[in-house]
């Protein structure tokens, strides 16, 4: 348990009799650490089929791009002109978000590695949800060195699977 825990628990004591008040914050100082509820919201999360198949599609998006196809990469994207890239710039529709894309990484080492991580699913509807998570890019100085940051979606449902609407990537 925090100490800022604690303090937060005894200070919440005063309400109580001087004697108890002793007593009880004796007992949370004294009691071992295993025997204490948890405070974190560390409680395991079994993920709806929902969240599996948005999880499978950033994936599929990570593979593609490791594997130097900026055109299956892209393809995580609803084809629409509605779609929106939000980076250094905003990019609107799916053909400007794929030429940006082959613009900004014109060969494979340029690409790099991709890696995301720390994935996270809140499903608004049973059509929409929203995906957050980070990446990090690792490439060599020479082709614009690593780089790391945060990203959250926007996906919709579509007939072709779970596809991004809006991206915000820092």
């Amino acid at each position: 348990m925090s100490g800022i825990r604690l303090r937060l628990r005894v200070s919440t004591l005063g309400i109580m009799r001087p004697g108890a008040a002793c007593a009880l914050a004796l007992a949370l100082l004294l009691a071992p650490a295993r025997s204490m509820p948890a405070q974190d919201d560390d409680t395991l999360h079994t993920a709806s089929r929902l969240e599996l198949d948005i999880v499978k599609a950033v994936l599929a998006q990570e593979k593609a791009w490791n594997a130097g196809d900026i055109a299956g990469y892209v393809k995580g994207y609803k084809d629409s002109p509605d779609t929106v890239f939000i980076g250094k710039e905003v990019s609107r529709g799916f053909k400007q978000i794929l030429l940006d894309y082959e613009h900004n990484y014109p060969d494979r080492s340029s690409m790099g590695a991709l890696t995301f991580s720390e994935l996270e699913v809140h499903p608004i509807t049973d059509t929409l949800a929203v995906c957050i998570g980070k990446y990090h890019l690792e490439r060599s100085k020479k082709d614009g060195g690593p780089a790391d940051g945060l990203f959250s979606l926007v996906m919709e449902k579509t007939p072709d699977g779970w596809k991004i609407v809006l991206d915000h990537t820092t």
